[in-house]
């Protein structure tokens, strides 16, 4: 396989930002259990604010729940991370490879009452992710009267974002100028993104909380992460 991307005639897509979406079969089973095991998580912290309308656990989630269903739901997470993984380094990858997947991070957000997190990105890895347990229907949510469709909303910011403002536009770039991507959530949604992609959890207001699971992960190679030569002189 060539590595070089201009090898015969065609458009080639050269940086392309991989997204993927995917519904845990077992939700129903599971969400209301995690749902409860979050809320009083949160009244066990002493350092939080109960009648705050946003609420973020630690980064260690992982190691201080000790749940069946908890398990269940992350091995569905490993497999879709690995599947995603695989298909945006397709074209780059050796035809052989053994590789480790690492959840370097995972913890819980609980959101109302307007609540919103702004634009971020997340470090230390190379994708995240983010599995949704509990909101509102999309129709409910839309109903409201100042959020309207983007209540609750999950924004992705295109890696052209920060270019655009300046930028001449015209018809030719007109792929360029919507640099965001709204997902639209629902309970048992998982959504696998390149960890670099700015993105936004828009302003939420329901009957009941916005309770999400995030979560790093990083993808190591059994003989290390080199594959391309260094450039140089």
């Amino acid at each position: 396989m060539s590595s070089d991307p201009l090898t015969g005639n065609g458009i080639k897509a050269l940086w392309p930002t991989p997204l993927s979406v995917s519904r845990y079969p077992d939700a129903a089973q599971i969400n209301e259990l995690l749902a409860r095991v979050f809320r009083a998580m949160r009244a066990s912290d002493s350092a939080a604010d109960p009648a705050a309308a946003f609420y973020s656990s630690g980064d260690d989630l992982m190691q201080r729940v000790d749940l069946p269903e908890f398990h269940q739901l992350f091995s569905f997470i490993a497999e879709s991370l690995q599947q995603t993984v695989k298909a945006a380094n397709a074209h780059v990858w050796p035809a052989k490879l053994s590789l480790k997947l690492e959840i370097a991070g995972c913890w819980f957000q609980i959101q109302n009452h307007g609540a919103f997190h702004d634009i971020h990105t997340h470090g230390n890895c190379s994708w995240s992710g983010v599995y949704y347990v509990q909101l509102d229907p999309p129709q409910q949510r839309q109903q409201h009267k100042v959020l309207g469709a983007l209540n609750g909303m999950t924004r992705f910011y295109g890696p052209y974002q920060n270019w655009l403002g300046g930028a001449y536009m015209d018809m030719g770039n007109a792929y360029l100028q919507q640099p965001h991507f709204d997902v639209c959530p629902e309970p048992g949604m998982l959504i696998l993104f390149p960890a670099y992609l700015n993105h936004k959890a828009m302003p939420y207001e329901g009957e009941a909380d916005r309770i999400i699971v995030s979560f790093n992960a990083q993808i190591h190679g059994a003989q290390g992460d080199k594959i391309f030569g260094y450039a140089g002189s």
